[in-house]
Order: structure tokens, then C-alpha cells, then sequence
């Protein structure tokens, strides 16, 4: 069976640009969750200013435990951030995408972002450029999107309530014109300048990814009408995004004790949305300064003392433009690999029919380090992937961290472990598959009648997920039948 191989459900495979897309998303991680687990991404802060208020919302500094959008621990002027990226370009040569997400609006800081596009296509031109953006200027900036080859755009839209009345529940003020316009003027303002940029992004050939954040009693019954206008609109991508909202995040929504959106919450939302849109599955809402592999923040080994009193010169022969050619056409063929070894088992935006002949799945976690193998211990992981399977395919869900692993080291092992916070967060669950876990979690998690398989170590994911399920589930159905 093949899988969908990125695209679009709103996209014709036949069309002329199909290859041109392919090509443009193929090792973007954020645009291909086939490439999540192959390259990197560095975000550069360089954009602290903002145009708009969001109740979700606190851009705090120097936070570097916190993995929310807008967090960061520093800003970079544009020359500082261009120096950054060819340092961690030499380190890390997975690295394939540099993004502006903040700790603002990448278009509230039209210099600074534009000056910053500037200068990587000078000296990384091997790499893709991306910005996001709430969406309220990006008419005015078209031509500078274009100019500098920024072929990606994530525009935040919430709502698509032409009344005003969500939006006003999630803005409270708008900055236009030298003016702060509140309420439910500023966000009828607000969607009206979205829209209007997403149709000039998209009539220009640029692959737009939509976030919506989803946060319940507010939007989440609007969603599915924001997913239907995004396929209008051309959107390339929609990513539902859970509410993140606690009081020690100083946000409105945390502060008046709004909850964090669950994940079984975010999974109806997806289903809700994904028979009108492509959906990213496998976001992690990174940081204004994320560095590394998605699900991986390698932050804190690149800071400013680093790279700033290096000279260009010296940084080019460190980013090593044809090592980085050769690296990742060793990526490339190791895709290639793993997509012969999985057998092609795996459907994006697949419906319960396309999975499962009689409409039962099942839902399986995995634990991974990345390179689409099943490669890491249970004590180890922080978060979990999960899919769904049936007797006919699999598909990827979505992602589901915790706070702590469960070995947070040899002094802790036998310690106060966060068992219970992990059998909450799998509970729906009914297969974990894992390089290696001990007798003791196993049997915690078999309370909650938790199948864990190590056996399928260094094995991957995607053909192990398939075989894992009809091995335990589907295969006794088949028999019997």
C-alpha cells in the first residue's frame, strides 16, 4: 500500500507543481512529518516586538526549561543570528530549515526579520527559509516574502468568526495604524488581514502552514469551519495546537485557571478538521530559539559566547556548504531504506475505513531518538509517539511529552518515578513499543492493561506499529475468520 508522501488532502498529485512541492518540503521538518526525524531546524529570535495580544500568550525571557512558542532564553541581532546558524550548521549538518517565529512577530520586526533573510541567502544558501507570523501585516510585505525566497509561512489563525465574538475572547487588543483597536473591532480586523495574506501567499506559489490553537469553550467548535475556509484559501498544512496554560506561565488564560487543552481533545479536533485539511500531526510548539531535531531543544550548547566572536570567513568553512550537500544525501538514502523496510504500511490522513476492514484500530505509543527506529529506553523518553493501526494500515496522531522520564538517572532510578503521570498520558493506549523497559514499569503499566514490547529494538517504527498490532490484536480475528 503506499502512503500519501506529504501531500495535501486538498491536492491534486497530477498537478505540474506537484514535484515542485515535493521538492520544497521533503526535508522540511515541519512540512513533511516523514522528515521530522531526519533534520533539524534552528529558530533565530530575532523579532521580540509584537502586534497583537493573545490571552495564550507571555513572551518571558531566559526561560530555558519552558518549550512554548514565544519562550527564549536571548534575542540575536540579525548579523549575530546569521553566525549562529552557520555555526550549528556546521555541528549539526542534519540542519535543513532556518525559521523567524519570534519571541513576537516576525512581520512586527519587518527590518530585522527581512535583514536576517538577507544574509542566510548569502551565506547558507543551502538552507530553507520560514517565517511566522499572526498574519495582520503580511499584505504590506508580500513583495519582501518573495524578494528573499521565503517559501514557508505559518500564519496563527484561531477563528474564522466573522462576528468577532471568539476572537474578541482571544485578543484583546490589535495594534494597527498607531492604535491599539480592542475587542471585537480588533479581532474582525485581524481575520480580515489574515485572509487577505494567506490568499497572496498562497496565489504566489508559497506553502502556507495554518496553526490554530485549541482552546475549549472558545474555538473548538469553530475549527472545523477554520479548516474548510484554510482549503479555500489554498493552506498547504493545518496544525491544532493545544492550549498550554498553567499560573506559573503568567498568561491571561493560565492565570484565570483556563486548563491545558488534553490530548484526547486535540485528537477529536484532528478528526474533526482532517477530512477538509492536511493536518501536521507531529508538532512540538517549539521555542522562539529551538535548535535541533523536532521533539529536541540542543539550545543551551549554542549560546552567544559561542559563535559571536568568530568572523564570517571562519564560520563558512565551518557550516562546510559541500560536507552538508554530501550528509544529507546520506539522509537521503537511509529514507530511502527505512521506506523499503516499512513496506509502506503507513497512510497520512487515513480514515478509519482506510485502516481497518471492520473500523476497529488500535492506538500504539512508541518511543524513539530519532532516524524513524525504535532506539530509545522507556526510562528515557519524555515523550511518546503515537499511532493509530488497523488490520489494513497505520497512521501517525501525534505526539505526547511528560514532564520527567522515568530514570531521570542511576540516583533516581529507585526514587520517586512519575509512573503515574505516564500511565495518564498512555492510557488510552494499548501497545508501547520500546527499545528496553524493566519488569517493575511494565507491570505499573499493565495495570492500565498496557501492552509493552521491547522486542522490536532497532527496528522501524512504522513496520514494527503494523506488526506489533496484528500480532496482538488483528492476527487471532484473521485466524478465526
Amino acid at each position: 500500500m503506499s502512503c500519501a508522501c506529504g501531500t495535501s488532502s486538498n491536492f491534486n498529485p497530477n498537478d505540474p507543481r506537484a514535484l515542485e512541492i515535493q521538492a520544497k518540503i521533503n526535508n522540511h521538518p515541519c512540512y513533511s512529518e516523514g522528515a521530522h526525524q531526519h533534520y533539524a531546524r534552528i529558530h533565530v529570535p530575532v523579532a521580540p516586538a509584537c502586534n497583537i495580544q493573545c490571552n495564550y500568550c507571555n513572551r518571558k525571557y531566559d526561560c530555558s526549561n519552558e518549550s512554548r512558542p514565544g519562550v527564549t532564553s536571548g534575542k540575536l541581532t540579525p548579523g549575530d543570528a546569521v553566525k549562529k546558524v552557520l555555526y550549528v550548521g556546521g555541528e549539526i549538518q542534519q540542519l535543513s530549515v532556518v525559521g523567524i517565529a519570534g519571541p513576537g512577530d516576525a512581520l512586527a520586526n519587518p527590518e530585522k526579520t527581512f535583514e536576517t533573510f538577507r544574509l542566510l541567502q548569502e551565506k547558507a544558501p543551502d538552507l530553507k527559509l520560514c517565517l511566522s507570523t499572526n498574519g495582520l501585516r503580511l499584505s504590506e510585505y508580500i513583495d519582501e516574502i518573495v524578494k528573499y525566497n521565503v517559501d514557508h509561512v505559518t500564519v496563527t489563525i484561531n477563528t474564522v468568526d466573522e462576528t468577532g465574538e471568539i476572537g474578541a475572547k482571544i485578543y484583546p487588543w490589535v495594534h494597527w495604524n498607531h492604535r491599539k483597536i480592542k475587542g471585537v473591532d480588533g479581532a474582525k480586523l485581524l481575520l480580515e488581514k489574515q485572509l487577505e495574506g494567506i490568499k497572496m501567499l498562497t496565489d504566489r506559489g508559497i506553502l502556507v502552514k495554518a496553526n490554530s490553537v485549541l482552546i475549549p469553550g472558545i474555538n473548538d467548535q469553530d475549527l472545523p469551519n477554520v479548516a474548510k475556509k484554510l482549503k479555500e484559501l489554498g493552506v498547504f498544512l493545518h496544525n491544532i495546537m493545544p492550549l498550554l496554560s498553567a499560573p506559573e506561565f503568567g498568561t491571561k488564560f493560565g492565570l484565570e485557571g483556563i486548563p491545558s487543552a488534553t490530548d484526547q481533545e486535540v485528537m477529536a479536533a484532528q478528526e474533526a478538521c482532517g477530512m477538509d485539511m492536511k493536518l501536521m500531526s507531529h508538532c512540538r510548539q517549539c521555542r522562539a530559539d529551538a535548535v535541533g531535531l523536532i521533539g529536541q531543544d540542543r539550545g543551551e550548547e549554542f549560546v552567544t559566547d559561542t559563535f559571536a566572536a568568530m568572523d564570517f570567513d571562519t564560520l563558512e568553512k565551518k557550516y562546510d556548504l559541500a560536507g552538508r550537500k554530501e550528509f544529507h544525501s546520506k539522509i537521503e538514502t537511509w529514507r530511502k531504506a527505512l521506506e523499503v523496510a516499512n513496506e509502506r504500511i503507513k497512510i497520512e490522513q487515513a480514515s478509519k475505513e482506510q485502516l481497518s476492514s471492520n473500523g476497529i484500530t488500535k492506538l500504539v505509543a512508541v518511543t524513539t531518538a530519532g532516524e524513524g527506529m525504535i532506539n530509545m529506553h522507556f526510562g528515557s523518553a519524555k515523550e511518546f509517539l503515537i499511532y493509530e493501526a488497523g488490520d489494513r494500515a497505520i497512521k501517525f496522531l501525534m505526539h505526547r511529552k511528560i514532564e520527567s522520564a522515568y530514570c531521570s538517572g542511576p540516583e533516581n532510578c529507585h526514587g520517586n518515578n512519575p509512573i503515574e503521570e505516564i500511565k495518564q498520558t498512555l492510557k488510552d493506549c494499548d501497545i508501547l513499543l520500546t527499545e528496553k523497559i524493566g519488569d517493575c514499569p511494565m507491570a505499573e503499566l499493565g495495570s492500565i492493561e498496557l501492552i509493552c514490547d521491547d522486542s522490536y529494538a532497532l527496528q522501524p517504527i512504522e513496520k514494527s506499529v503494523f506488526e506489533a498490532t496484528q500480532k496482538y490484536f488483528f492476527q487471532l480475528e484473521k485466524e478465526v475468520g
